[in-house]
């Protein structure tokens, strides 16, 4: 008995041993077993996660033109949470500006409806044999990680990553999305690039992966895409305007010429009628009618399955109104209204200013109408930012910073300092031409005015009026204005200046001086205002230059109520041939009492959001 107890143990130990090597040899793998995380991104820029090949692995971990993953600044408000009221619009208090700026999409840890969740990047962890005690990590540095949030999907929902990711999620594969949460503002403190980082451990042993991935930029649109929406101030309620500002003399009228005559010329460019907006300002402020000033348009795109994904952004303008009786000093409250009439689905607002600024700031630099563009040549697939400064006269250096750090479109800087609202599109305007880039510049030029002048006398039509057809005070005949020495040499003087601009985008574009579409304009120097100094010069007569592209072959000009010789208005006639040689059909604006004498034409109380799908994307190399 004792030896068949003793077989029976032997055979019980033996069935034992051999279930424990089953066993072994099929549990997961031992707790030293090195992990093999795998994070991908869209790295070939096709707008996909590739899972099952390789093209988006080589590379994934440092970026480059071509090669390399993009996420959005997830600025817009897709759910329209974000609202400004009325009383916002007049608050004479900064909080207002900062609780406006701070409201959008990036501003929560919720996707907000599938229309922001296809504002998020793709990102995914390809299934992994890990054991039961492994667990994965994914993040970013501390320096980059207010500027981005990781969202994982759990339960068919994309909730905002928190904590560590499970054994099962990594069995199973985890979907991911990348949210930016602001633009580059300085690259001092952040360049746009971030490294998110999935690190696995299991027992004793951990492995990581990293992927490299770059905010989209903010690209500034030009005059030769096409006017897809083009909005313009009306007359409201109100009476005020910031004291002390430039035009605070001057009241807005004939606003139903400018109105009509703008209907006319977008009608004529095939803008439907619903693109056209004239919106009243504020109960208070609607005096100020510079739309183009409050605002300049630019979009942020990324690669997305069979395309590009863009959204708008717009750059507020970092002008700030004088501290007054009425209140401590605010942003241009006038422009809160892109906050309510603007901002929404795939349209975001970027506020980029600073309070304490050099003494060299001057906030009529700050308005929008002095940061405008030049669409692509050689050597800059995606153009060039210009803008006006100088010693003495300088915009807000944090957004001159801000525009410079998107990397793509290098500002380039003129002298408008002699101006007296001193903004770049007073003197220069983008238009195309049948050259090798496809586009020039239309230049004011006083000389051609003058000389125009001087042929009308010389026709006989020295007695004809400027400004024939006006209700304006000053009307002088071509004779008084040729007999004026101060005001000729003022011209000549402001000729000057202008060559000197022109001298400065000649060399950094590499047009040439024959390429260039002269138009007259008239100046004078310290007559606008009795508050405003001498040394400022003002367009006299309407700025051609200074009006609104709807189209790359449709200009909206401001009447410039030249003299009439004949039956032909000189200055309207020396524009429309040298535009016509260009493809390029003029239709003009009555804007003399609406904008001119205030210092404005078209372009200043215009904007227009463009249609900024072609050209090549800002990844390619």
């Amino acid at each position: 008995m004792l030896g068949h107890h003793a077989r029976t143990a032997s055979a019980v130990l033996v069935a034992l041993l051999v279930t424990a090597v089953t066993t072994a040899a099929t549990a997961a793998p031992a707790p030293t077993a090195p992990p093999a995380p795998d994070l991908r991104a869209d790295v070939n820029q096709d707008g996909r996660v590739d899972l099952t090949g390789d093209t988006d692995e080589p590379g994934e971990d440092r970026w480059r033109p071509g090669r390399g993953a993009v996420f959005l600044p997830n600025l817009d408000d897709d759910a329209r949470r974000c609202r400004a009221t009325a009383a916002d619009l007049d608050r004479v208090d900064p909080a207002v500006d900062e609780r406006l700026a701070a409201c959008h999409d990036a501003a929560d840890e919720r996707v907000n409806g599938e229309r922001d969740a296809r504002d998020l990047a793709p990102l995914r962890v390809r299934p992994m044999r890990v054991a039961d005690d492994a667990a994965g990590h994914l993040g970013v540095s501390p320096v980059q990680a207010p500027y981005v949030r990781l969202f994982v999907r759990r339960d068919g929902e994309l909730t905002a990553l928190k904590g560590e990711l499970t054994a099962r999620e990594l069995r199973a594969g985890i979907e991911l999305a990348v949210e930016g949460r602001d633009v580059v503002r300085d690259p001092r403190r952040w360049n746009g690039e971030v490294d998110i980082v999935l690190t696995v451990r299991q027992g004793g042993a951990a492995a990581s992966d990293r992927v490299r991935m770059r905010v989209a930029p903010v690209l500034v649109q030009h005059d030769l895409q096409r006017a897809e929406s083009v909005f313009a101030a009306a007359p409201g309620p109100g009476s005020g305007i910031v004291p002390g500002w430039i035009g605070a003399r001057y009241r807005p009228s004939e606003w139903k010429p400018f109105a009509d005559s703008l209907r006319r010329a977008a009608e004529r460019a095939g803008l439907p009628r619903d693109k056209l907006t004239f919106t009243p300002g504020t109960a208070q402020w609607w005096r100020d009618i510079w739309r183009q000033d409050t605002v300049e348009p630019g979009t942020v795109s990324m690669p997305a399955p069979g395309g590009v994904h863009r959204m708008r952004m717009l750059l507020r303008a970092p002008v700030v109104w004088p501290a007054s009786e009425l209140g401590p000093s605010t942003l241009s409250r006038s422009a809160r209204l892109l906050f309510r009439e603007l901002r929404g689905p795939d349209v975001g607002v970027v506020q980029q200013f600073t309070r304490a600024r050099p003494a060299n700031v001057d906030d009529l630099q700050n308005f929008a109408g002095n940061f405008e563009s030049v669409p692509p040549y050689p050597g800059h697939p995606q153009g060039r930012i210009v803008h006006g400064t100088s010693a003495d006269r300088a915009p807000d250096p944090s957004f001159v910073r801000m525009l410079a750090a998107q990397g793509q479109q290098a500002p380039i800087a003129v002298d408008t300092s002699w101006l007296l609202v001193g903004h770049t599109d007073e003197t220069v305007h983008v238009v195309r031409a049948d050259n090798a880039r496809g586009w020039t510049l239309m230049v004011s030029d006083p000389r051609l005015a003058t000389r125009l002048l001087r042929e009308a006398s010389a026709r006989g039509g020295g007695g004809r009026l400027l400004f024939e057809g006006t209700t304006a005070e000053g009307r002088p005949t071509v004779d008084a204005v040729l007999g004026d020495t101060a005001f000729l040499a003022g011209n000549e003087r402001a000729a000057r200046h202008v060559d000197a601009q022109v001298d400065t985008l000649l060399r950094e574009t590499g047009l040439s001086e024959r390429e260039l579409v002269r138009v007259p304009v008239l100046y004078a120097w310290g007559r606008f205002d009795p508050s405003i100094p001498r040394e400022r010069a003002v367009a006299y007569s309407p700025g051609l230059a200074n009006g609104l592209s709807l189209s790359a072959r449709d200009y909206a000009a401001p009447d410039p109520h030249g003299p009439m010789v004949g039956r032909e208005d000189l200055f309207r006639t020396a524009t429309e041939r040298a535009l016509r040689r260009q493809g390029v059909r003029v239709s003009w604006v009555e804007n003399f009492k609406w904008a001119h004498l205030a210092g404005g034409e078209v372009h200043c109380a215009t904007n227009a959001l463009r249609d900024t799908s072609g050209g090549t994307p800002w990844w390619r190399p």
